[in-house]
């Protein structure tokens, strides 16, 4: 297997993993009372990591490989969504999901998760495109 077609499986993971969690998982946790909310979090935030750390490090490490060997804007515009997808899961919805771990105005940060997850979902999708159009050129 060569390494687009590794990207292009890693992606696609990726991208219908964040699509069921935009579209199904952060807006059904508006349909939890808060006490079963903060139970159901807790766990589903120690659960999900072990799927998504593994994609994430593994599109890094793919796009990274990809810049160093055969460096072209493809590459470039994957590195930049890339980087974007990590600031933008550590530095806003990593802050969210433990402020509702805290009890912290719980069905403001679950909507405003969902806001925030808009962009990573659109990232992703580019990201998933971009992978698409690097087999197709």
């Amino acid at each position: 297997m060569n390494i687009e077609i590794a990207r292009v499986i890693v992606d696609f993971g990726a991208v219908v993993l964040i699509w069921m969690i935009q579209l199904i998982v952060y807006p059904s946790f508006l349909y939890f009372s808060d006490k079963d909310l903060i139970k159901w979090h807790i766990h589903y935030t120690q659960l999900v990591t072990f799927i998504v750390a593994p994609i994430m490090f593994a599109q890094t490490g793919i796009i990274a490989f990809q810049i160093l060997t055969e460096f072209n804007w493809l590459h470039l515009l994957s590195s930049i969504i890339c980087g974007l997808l990590w600031l933008l899961t550590f530095f806003e919805a990593v802050p969210l999901h433990h402020k509702i771990d805290k009890n912290e105005e719980l069905k403001s940060n679950c909507k405003k998760l969902v806001q925030i997850n808009k962009k990573r979902t659109a990232l992703w999708t580019i990201l998933f495109i971009t992978s698409i159009f690097q087999i197709i050129y």
